[in-house]
């Protein structure tokens, strides 16, 4: 736990000029507040306050005084400014006037889902495979979408490629985010960062730094980052393939991992593995939150269509990765739906809830669809249930779900439906070029 101290401490030894406040709304995009660092004394010790009525998800123009309280753990300074305007940045949680934590703070959810996890004994960890493109800038900026390289999976691709990515690396190691490794991905222009496990928290807050050092670094070499989903046609879609563990509260130990089962996998991880199946297509809302999410989905080469499981199969939804004798320690599953684009706090706290319930519930594990099977039993690809199609189906059965709705919350979960409902239906409504050339002088 950092201290009110060593942050003063910090600040002061590291000639820091300015703190940012960080925290997010609903959809995961970040805001901040930038404050001299003369007055960062008082806002640790009474908070920062702001008005959020116009914070996407947030509370009404009557209820608008919010109070930002800063984590003292997120502690980081930005290392690309320069020494005049070095910034350091802390993570908040969002409050009323009253103290209270407020209810429509995403990271206060994942806060509170977490809590119930160790009500029952366990510490959600995960580790994010964070995928993205990178985008040469035209000389008259038209047209952003040339990708950055002609690479491919784990390719050495150009120089160029090599030093943006050690560029990144050692800005992550710098903001105090560890990372297990780098590769270029299938796509021209697309990259893969690992993140090594940890809480899930934490791990949510790595996430939304990483996007925004990775942008940051790619902006300075002429470069354009994006984390959408599929942002051409021709190229596959970048996911966020999330791997979950639980761990024993007391010990440590990691409560899916038991040896002598055919997966490795103990009666929790069936359970939790279970509920997440169960709840897939309501998880889809927050994991796959945006209309370009479902061109990826079920198009884009490894994105998953189908409900189910399995060790070897780039195709299931969850997978549970081989781990070598004497590893168990690393049993895992891999959640292979959840894409760049969501809010990392969200998606952790509904991924757990389904998982969770599964337990409550003993759910049952059906029997896992491996690529061989998946291929010889064609009539039993046509019996399995299917993720959404769409934001908008991915919407309807979130609706219909009381456990992910109970996991955000009634004043997210109502917030969230109505945006995300308004997305699509703008979306529904444009009429494409792809329409008029199709359609306009055949009609």
């Amino acid at each position: 736990m950092t201290t009110r101290e060593e942050v003063m401490a910090a600040i002061s030894d590291q000639k820091i000029h300015f703190i940012d406040l960080w925290f997010t709304d609903i959809t995961g995009l970040v805001k901040s507040i930038t404050l001299p660092a003369s007055e960062v004394e008082n806002v640790l010790e009474e908070g920062a306050h702001f008005d959020g009525s116009t914070i996407e998800g947030f509370a009404r123009v009557a209820e608008s005084d919010m109070v930002l309280i800063p984590d003292l753990d997120t502690f980081a300074v930005l290392p690309w400014d320069p020494p005049e305007e070095r910034t350091a940045r802390l993570i908040c949680t969002v409050h009323t006037v009253q103290g209270e934590p407020f209810i429509g703070d995403p990271r206060i959810v994942l806060t509170r889902m977490s809590e119930q996890a160790e009500a029952m004994g366990f510490t959600y960890k995960t580790g994010i495979e964070l995928e993205f493109f990178l985008f040469r800038a035209t000389e008259d900026g038209a047209n952003p979408l040339l990708p950055q390289d002609r690479a491919g999976y784990f390719d050495m691709s150009t120089g160029q490629s090599q030093s943006i990515r050690r560029k990144m690396l050692a800005t992550l190691s710098a903001l105090n985010i560890p990372v297990e490794s780098t590769h270029h991905e299938i796509g021209s222009g697309q990259h893969e960062i690992d993140l090594r496990f940890d809480r899930a928290l934490a791990s949510a807050d790595k996430v939304l730094t990483s996007r925004v050092a990775l942008k940051t670094i790619a902006q300075r070499q002429g470069l354009y980052c994006t984390f959408m989903p599929r942002p051409v046609e021709n190229l596959p879609g970048s996911g966020m393939h999330t791997h979950q563990s639980l761990h024993d509260l007391q010990t440590g130990d990691n409560s899916f991992a038991q040896t002598g089962d055919q997966y490795g996998l103990s009666p929790t991880a069936r359970h939790f593995l279970a509920g997440q199946l169960h709840h897939a297509r309501a998880l889809a809302a927050v994991l796959a939150p945006l209309v370009n999410s479902y061109k990826r989905l079920g198009t884009s080469f490894e994105a998953p269509v189908y409900v189910t499981w399995a060790h070897i199969n780039r195709g299931a939804l969850i997978r549970v990765p081989h781990i070598a004798p004497g590893r168990e320690t690393h049993t895992r599953l891999e959640l292979r739906c959840p894409d760049p684009s969501s809010n990392p706090y969200l998606a952790s706290a509904v991924m757990l809830a389904a998982g969770l319930n599964g337990i409550r519930q003993q759910m049952q594990l059906p029997e896992p669809l491996e690529e061989t099977l998946f291929q010889q039993d064609p009539s039993r690809r046509r019996r399995l249930e299917v993720l959404p199609t769409s934001l908008g189906e991915a919407l309807d059965a979130l609706a219909q779900d009381e456990v992910i709705l109970s996991a955000l919350g009634p004043f997210i979960s109502d917030r969230y439906l109505a945006a995300k409902r308004q997305e699509f239906d703008a979306y529904n409504r444009q009429i494409t070029p792809w329409e008029l050339e199709r359609y306009f002088s055949h009609y």
